[in-house]
């Protein structure tokens, strides 16, 4: 695997002045900087690991179209918030599976580049009715599976679960079911967290490669849980 840095701390430092400055007028004046060290870096990060996911996840894409690609846009969508803060102060990319490329849903993995933090993620965020059903019915069907999907030392020690459950046993589980705390998750999510240095550091992709390949077993689990190959 090519070492390459694609992120440096001018990033970090952007994001930060954006932050308290979140306005079209500063943002207009630092939009050539925003390119430079943040959409450009995040655009060729996406290309390059197009051959790395492949190799982990055939059916998840990298899509390093700068509109309606991986990455997310910098403009946050303000119509039912009551923060009007027109950016975001965060560079994140997601990337889906194939047959869901549009779903903020979809299966795969996820990056997230903001100041204080920094993760590498993946998984099932905020599945709706139906696929959380799918998933819950997996993991009761074949418990084994969904235990052996998660152990892996890597795992342990760059990972862990993240997202919303429920504070009841979901309708129709038991509440005495051995795995009722994963029973209660609304995200099946994994979150294995970064430091700004090794974000800028030449072995950055290693490290994703890495967090992906330890969180995949969980990830494929819910994938096939919902009827779709990983």
């Amino acid at each position: 695997m090519t070492r390459k840095i694609y992120f440096t701390p001018d990033l970090f430092t952007f994001l930060e002045e954006l932050k308290k400055n979140n306005n079209r007028d500063w943002f207009n004046a630092n939009k050539d900087r925003y390119e430079r060290v943040a959409r450009g870096p995040m655009l060729r990060f996406i290309e390059d690991a197009g051959p790395v996911l492949r190799k982990i996840a055939p059916h998840v894409v990298a899509d390093p179209r700068p509109v309606g690609g991986s990455m997310f846009r910098i403009y946050r969508d303000v119509r039912f918030s009551s923060d009007k803060s027109p950016y975001k102060t965060a560079v994140s990319a997601h990337f889906r599976h194939e047959s869901r490329r549009k779903d903020i849903s979809a299966p795969g993995f996820y990056l997230h580049l903001e100041p204080g933090q920094v993760f590498i993620g993946g998984g099932l965020y905020h599945p709706d009715r139906e696929m959380l059903q799918k998933v819950r019915l997996a993991i009761v069907e074949n418990p084994r599976g969904w235990t052996r999907a998660i152990p892996g030392k890597v795992f342990r020690e760059g990972c862990s679960l993240w997202g919303e459950k429920l504070t009841r046993a979901p309708q129709g589980f038991d509440s005495q079911h051995p795995l009722i705390e994963d029973l209660k998750r609304k995200d099946f999510v994994v979150m294995g967290m970064v430091s700004e240095e090794d974000v800028c550091g030449p072995g950055f992709m290693e490290d994703f490669a890495r967090t992906c390949r330890a969180a995949s077993p969980m990830i494929a689990f819910v994938t096939n849980a919902i009827g779709l190959p990983w």
